[in-house]
Parts: structure tokens; C-alpha cells; sequence
């Protein structure tokens, strides 16, 4: 997908961390952990911005 093009981690890591987000209602900062539990350090802020700009694609 164009969307993903040119960014810094694969879209299915983005996309599991907005489904993450959305469908268990967790904060920023948990899904960051759960990531971190499974070898993947991302911000939280980085998860902040890829919910408002890829939430609407789920």
C-alpha cells in the first residue's frame, strides 16, 4: 500500500500497533510495552501519530 511507502517500520507492525489501540482500548504507553515485549522499540508518541494518521484504514 502507498500509505506505508518510505516509513521506518513495515505496516504490519503499524497496523498491529493501531489494532492494538483501537480494539482493546489501551493506552499509547501499552502498546509501546507490548511491543517492546516482542523485540520492537517504538515510542509512544510514534504509536500517537500512526493512530491519527492510519487509524482510519481499519
Amino acid at each position: 500500500m502507498r500509505y506505508f511507502k518510505g516509513k521506518q517500520f513495515k505496516k504490519d507492525i503499524i497496523l498491529v500497533a493501531v489494532g492494538y489501540y483501537c480494539r482493546f482500548s489501551l493506552s499509547y504507553r501499552d502498546v509501546s510495552e507490548i511491543l517492546k515485549e516482542r523485540g520492537i522499540s517504538v515510542h509512544p508518541t510514534t504509536i500517537m501519530r500512526w493512530v491519527h494518521e492510519y487509524g482510519n484504514l481499519l
